[in-house]
């Protein structure tokens, strides 16, 4: 088959499947973006030490973390809703609204409420009455879980509310500016660690876990054992009963899924080894999220990560995961041209030749009639066989075209010279 004829048969398969591509390529995804703001929480705590170890995780993939420093969950939440920040860490229970364009991508460990005195008779949170409490700063989880508390014990008219967080409320107690000091953060806290081996200060233990726990679905009643600080100077010295929030990684709706797939891997390379209240694997999770959570998270909680992801590096395998629907077009057009082509392009062949045989048999009948004029017949076979040898046709096919130029010859022998 010639050039032209060969064109003719497959250019317009080539357009309809362009344009099916580019019709599809409407429909792509747009490539995730290169970078995300993640509002962190307070120098030094727990939050902040987190959201850099996934922006040192992401930094590998290419994606670049913008970490945004905050006074704690309140204020976390706020950038979130405000459009200032993609991505937080929230404490469970400092928001009671509807979620709104927020996500969350799961629970990412127990963060127990530390609280600690310097004053030996302190047994129940009533007891704080007439007390210095320092209860977190402004913008705080730890602010908003104290609060609420202090409420259920209808406190907050007997106690001196000091807006202390982190490293001014550990200094604060320590000088003796207040009495109580409450802490929501990890016992990874550097923090944490520094208050639990003070033998100037005690550690609360809430005796009626149980009831928080039940007024306050958000919370779990979790034990830190005797010793578990450290063994050799038998830290704490007895079992120790608190309650703990968990800390969630929220999202806002429109941050791109595969940015969700590698925090929800981040997150899952930091805190899956467990800790001092969750055993390994346990976390992350979505049992205590409480919005909605991302279809993408949904879909690690029970398939792990993308495959392509686990193979391939990042942007090959969004770019790849984009193009997928790229593949319908594929089923579409291509397979049904590639089943349509074949017998298309043997018609196409064939006809070349057996057109031909009307016109031979036209003369082959007249010959056959009383009186016909066979000279002129002949001719008319002779201009046939001229014309049959213009003819090209794949080697394939040559066979029928040689059929062809026989039964030409035949019809002209009967004809006579």
């Amino acid at each position: 088959m010639d050039k032209k004829s060969s064109w003719s048969m497959t250019l317009p398969a080539i357009v309809l499947t362009v344009a099916g591509f580019l019709l599809a390529y409407q429909f792509v995804d747009p490539a995730p973006p290169n970078q995300f703001r993640l509002s962190s929480g307070s120098a030094g705590g727990a939050y902040q030490a987190f959201a850099q170890r996934y922006r040192d995780i992401l930094a590998k993939r290419g994606i670049e973390v913008i970490l945004q420093p905050s006074a704690g969950s309140v204020q976390n939440l706020k950038r979130l809703r405000a459009d200032e920040a993609d991505v937080a860490l929230i404490q469970g229970g400092v928001d009671n609204t509807d979620g709104g364009d927020l996500l969350s991508l799961g629970s990412l460990y127990l963060e127990p409420l530390w609280i600690f005195y310097r004053d030996k008779e302190i047994k129940l949170l009533p007891d704080l009455a007439g007390k210095r409490l320092a209860v977190g700063s402004s913008g705080s989880g730890t602010r908003a879980l104290a609060l609420r508390l202090l409420e259920d014990n209808e406190l907050l008219a007997d106690v001196a509310l000091q807006p202390l967080g982190g490293k001014a409320a550990h200094q604060a107690l320590v000088a003796g500016e207040v009495d109580v000091a409450f802490f929501v953060a990890s016992p990874q806290s550097p923090l944490i660690r520094t208050l639990l081996r003070d033998q100037n200060l005690t550690l609360f233990s809430f005796q009626r876990a149980e009831a928080y726990t039940r007024r306050l679905p958000y919370l779990s009643r979790v034990t830190l054992p005797r010793g578990m600080v450290a063994m050799a100077e038998d830290l704490p010295t007895q079992d120790k009963t608190l309650i703990a929030a968990t800390a969630n990684l929220v999202v806002r709706e429109n941050l791109h899924p595969a940015l969700q797939d590698l925090l929800l891997q981040a997150a899952s390379e930091v805190h899956q080894s467990g800790g001092w209240f969750e055993h390994t694997g346990e976390f992350p999770n979505a049992d205590f999220a409480e919005y909605p959570v991302s279809p993408e998270a949904r879909r690690f909680y029970k398939h792990g990560p993308p495959l392509l992801q686990r193979y391939l590096p990042f942007w090959a395998a969004t770019g790849l995961d984009r193009l997928k629907v790229m593949l319908l077009p594929l089923l579409m057009l291509m397979i049904p041209l590639i089943k349509i082509m074949p017998p298309l392009y043997t018609w196409r062949m064939r006809s070349r030749i057996y057109r031909w045989y009307q016109s031979l048999r036209d003369i082959d009948l007249a010959s056959a009639q009383a009186g016909a004029d066979n000279i002129t017949l002949r001719q008319r076979a002779e201009a046939l066989e001229l014309e049959v040898a213009k003819v090209h046709v794949p080697l394939s096919f040559a066979g029928q075209l040689y059929d062809l130029r026989q039964h030409i010859d035949l019809v002209k022998r009967r004809l006579g010279p």
